[in-house]
């Protein structure tokens, strides 16, 4: 027995809706936020020009100059906050969000971190030079953006 027209017609429709809803499934609408995550992405992409440790602008802290723990917020908030934002905000997928909400948090302690390390004494007794602006406002920059990505990922759940 063959099938009326209708019924193939309606199989597709069908099957066009499972994979739209199968897509919408995987992917977070962004919005507004979308905006402020690549505002907040752009002024950690500036912060590496400021400096960040004593005279070491942030991508010289990046490159190994100024320090272990600086060094690590530098690739962590390049990384997520920066790289791994970029692609989420491109792509649009959900467990990527999650990825920068985790990695922002994770980014935003190596921050605090970073900063509590120049302000406190060395082995040798002498005082820390003090956290250049650059670090202060990209630490600023990392829990704002940690705080957009939390909301995209808690907004599917």
């Amino acid at each position: 027995m063959t099938e009326p027209q209708g019924n193939g017609d309606l199989a597709e429709l069908a099957a066009e809706i499972d994979e739209a809803g199968e897509h919408a499934s995987r992917t977070v609408e962004l919005g507004r936020r979308g905006f402020t995550i690549a505002v907040f992405s752009f002024v950690l992409l500036v912060c590496l020009l400021l400096p960040w440790v004593g005279e070491h602008a942030g991508w010289q802290v990046l490159a190994g100059e100024g320090g272990g723990i600086p060094q690590l917020f530098a690739a962590t908030s390049t990384g997520v906050g920066i790289l791994a934002s970029a692609v989420a905000l491109v792509t649009r997928r959900w467990w990527l969000a999650w990825v920068c909400a985790a990695g922002g948090w994770f980014a935003s302690v190596d921050g605090l971190l970073a900063i509590w390390s120049q302000q406190s004494s060395h082995a040798s007794g002498a005082a820390g030079g003090g956290p250049g602006i650059g670090l202060i406002i990209a630490w600023l920059a990392m829990i704002c953006l940690a705080v957009q990505w939390m909301r995209t990922a808690f907004s599917r759940a």
